[in-house]
């Protein structure tokens, strides 16, 4: 599935260029957050992320799978300020396309080959809305998948 509508340029060219975020999970009222690798798969509309399904962000988002997650260049400089923060749901990979998930991530980091198991997981967002103090102090750039 494509994303409908489209993502802003700059904002497809942002989730391109990084490669970690920082996925937020919730259980019994307690948040929690885990740092991942991710590969976007911007034909596919979703972030690829691997991660062993036992651990604590894993566990919690298979029990609730709407999260939340953030993207953020490091800088000190507010004028280069730029991140990304997200919305949507966590889901496991359908026969159907773990193939071409999977290759798309081993290309990406290719040291994964190297894992003697290798779960990824698809994080399908609703909301995505990107900061960048480039275009002009708090200037946000939004997404919202079409509902339907």
């Amino acid at each position: 599935m494509a994303l409908r509508p489209e993502l802003p340029p700059r904002l497809a060219a942002f989730l391109a260029e990084h490669h970690v975020l920082v996925l937020a999970t919730v259980r019994d009222g307690q948040p929690w957050t885990a740092s991942c690798y991710y590969a976007f798969d911007p034909d596919a509309g979703r972030f690829l992320m691997a991660s062993d399904p036992s651990t604590r962000h894993l566990q919690e988002a298979l029990d609730h799978p709407a999260v939340a997650w953030a993207i953020h260049l490091e800088t000190k400089t507010v004028g280069k300020v730029r991140g990304v923060q997200a919305t949507g749901r966590l889901r496991p990979f359908e026969d159907e396309d773990l193939d071409a998930a999977r290759a798309l991530y081993l290309r990406a980091f290719p040291i994964a080959r190297l894992m003697p198991r290798l779960d990824l997981w698809a994080l399908e967002p609703d909301h995505l809305k990107l900061t960048d103090n480039r275009l002009g102090f708090g200037t946000k750039l939004l997404w919202t998948r079409a509902q339907g």
